[in-house]
């Protein structure tokens, strides 16, 4: 079924709207949410999580990109699931470890600006990733959106792991150095 069609069977209330967004990305979710908490458990409840968040919000909105959509969901949900349990606890410290990776390039902000100053953070880092190389570009969302480990990343791209930190750490640094050029401040 296409997306479309999905979201019009949500936007009409009909409960298979749910069933079929489980067929189609479930295993899309899954592998988002696994990528945080680490443990299978805690990745299919934060999924399930999502058919009922995708459920609450569909309508009033009216998704462009389903997949998109869902995943942000899923990754949302995954990380508040997350910070209620400790680093250690679930995921030897991985997701606890990609976050830091960035908060030296990424402002933490604070106050009623918040809204509009991520949204002008998204758009300087949307612009930043189109500048890059297709590679590049695909190695820093699987690390920093999907939270892979620099060793999957390593074995499906066929390089070190080295070589992926170090590409990554240098992104990091480019990343950092473009959002200073457009104003925003660390």
């Amino acid at each position: 079924m296409k997306d479309h069609e999905i979201i019009d069977l949500y936007w009409e209330r009909k409960e298979t709207a749910i069933s079929v967004t489980a067929k189609k990305y479930g295993k899309y979710c899954h592998s988002i949410s696994y990528n945080i908490l680490h443990n299978h458990e805690d990745a299919e409840e934060c999924v399930n999580d999502t058919w009922l968040g995708a459920w609450k919000s569909i309508p009033p909105q009216h998704p462009e990109c389903l997949a998109a959509y869902l995943g942000k969901i899923t990754r949302n949900l995954s990380l508040n699931y997350f910070k209620q349990y400790t680093a250690e606890k679930r995921g030897g410290g991985q997701t606890e470890a990609v976050l830091s990776e960035l908060e030296d390039c990424i402002p933490a902000e604070t106050g009623v600006e918040q809204a509009i100053d991520e949204m002008i953070l998204v758009k300087s880092i949307n612009r930043f990733l189109r500048e890059q190389p297709e590679q590049k570009r695909n190695i820093f969302i699987r690390r920093y959106w999907y939270l892979y480990p620099i060793r999957d990343i390593a074995e499906y791209y066929g390089m070190s792991e080295s070589k992926i930190a170090s590409l990554l750490f240098r992104m990091r640094n480019k990343l950092k150095t473009h959002l200073e050029k457009e104003g925003i401040t660390l």
